[in-house]
């Protein structure tokens, strides 16, 4: 089939790698905008585009879909079927309209448990047991659209939210590419979203990073898994006079009595219920290490600093 990739981020890469490795005529790859990153700001390409361009496919970085010329352009591409895998920005109508067999949407939730930006991240954070990758047919509600396939897989009470995204990606590739074998034969069948059990995965937001250890120990946990390894819960810390940021990249909740925020030991904060251990931390400046490392460079000890 003559498909329309849309997607930026690495999540989005073995989609796009299944699609064209299974002989679709990918027409052309719709991505974000090159954007300044790193400490020289350059301007950096998404995965999804530099993907792309390594399998020689056109690639097109509109800021925006609303504009009729945008419109125009894509619905020139006169694709069977567009292909959206996390692209971040919204379709109008006229381009969910424009390709013959509408517009297929790869979201990483069981739906419609978390709908919206943060699906991955928002589970774990919440404590689910379980989570999935669905195909849907795209509308123009957020994430209300029909669902066709899903891949349904466990999370682990250890997991971190890069684990199960770099999984749910593996997942989503296969997931898609079948979904295309099924509409291509006219047996693609979708089913309407129930009504019950709607939740909305916000973004995250930076404040919401730091850590608040007058929860419990597995909410904390939850929290820190869930935010790890990007963006990165965190505590502050006095050294001296100095204060500064550490990330929790890994810990473990533990029993532990102490009032919420106190250092039991060298690795082990109480919580408002148990207490967690730091398994692995990330100072700022400074790459991701083990608690034991961290402590061993910090003879001194430290303190957390009130938020």
């Amino acid at each position: 089939m003559r498909v329309v990739f849309m997607g930026t981020p690495e999540f989005s890469v073995p989609t796009l790698l299944e699609i064209a490795g299974q002989g679709h005529e990918v027409a052309a790859v719709y991505t974000q905008p090159p954007r300044p990153a790193g400490r020289g700001m350059a301007e950096k390409k998404s995965p999804v585009h530099l993907q792309a361009e390594r399998f020689g496919i056109g690639v097109r970085t509109p800021k925006s879909l609303k504009a009729e010329a945008a419109q125009a352009e894509f619905a020139a591409l006169k694709a069977d079927v567009a292909v959206v895998v996390a692209y971040g920005l919204i379709l109008p109508k006229p381009v969910l309209d424009a390709p013959e067999l509408g517009c297929l949407n790869l979201h990483a939730s069981l739906l419609p448990r978390w709908r919206g930006a943060a699906p991955i991240q928002r589970a774990v954070m919440a404590g689910d047991a379980e989570t999935g990758i669905m195909v849907m047919r795209m509308e123009e509600g957020l994430d209300t659209g029909p669902v066709c396939l899903a891949e349904r897989t466990p999370i682990g009470p250890d997991e971190t939210a890069g684990q199960v995204h770099d999984r749910l990606s593996r997942l989503g590739g296969d997931l898609m590419v079948r979904a295309l074998g099924a509409l291509e034969r006219g047996a693609l069948t979708c089913t309407q979203q129930a009504e019950e059990g709607v939740t909305y995965a916000a973004k995250i937001d930076k404040a919401e990073a730091r850590i608040d250890f007058s929860k419990s120990a597995r909410a904390v946990h939850d929290h820190v898994r869930g935010l790890s390894p990007f963006p990165g819960a965190f505590f502050e810390m006095e050294v001296g006079e100095k204060r500064e940021r550490v990330k929790v990249l890994k810990a473990a909740p533990v029993p532990g009595n102490g009032a919420p925020g106190t250092l039991l030991d060298g690795a082990t904060i109480a919580c408002g219920e148990g207490a967690l251990r730091l398994v692995e931390v990330q100072r700022a400046g400074k790459k991701p290490m083990a608690a034991e490392e961290f402590l061993r460079g910090l003879p001194g000890g430290f303190r957390l600093a009130r938020a």
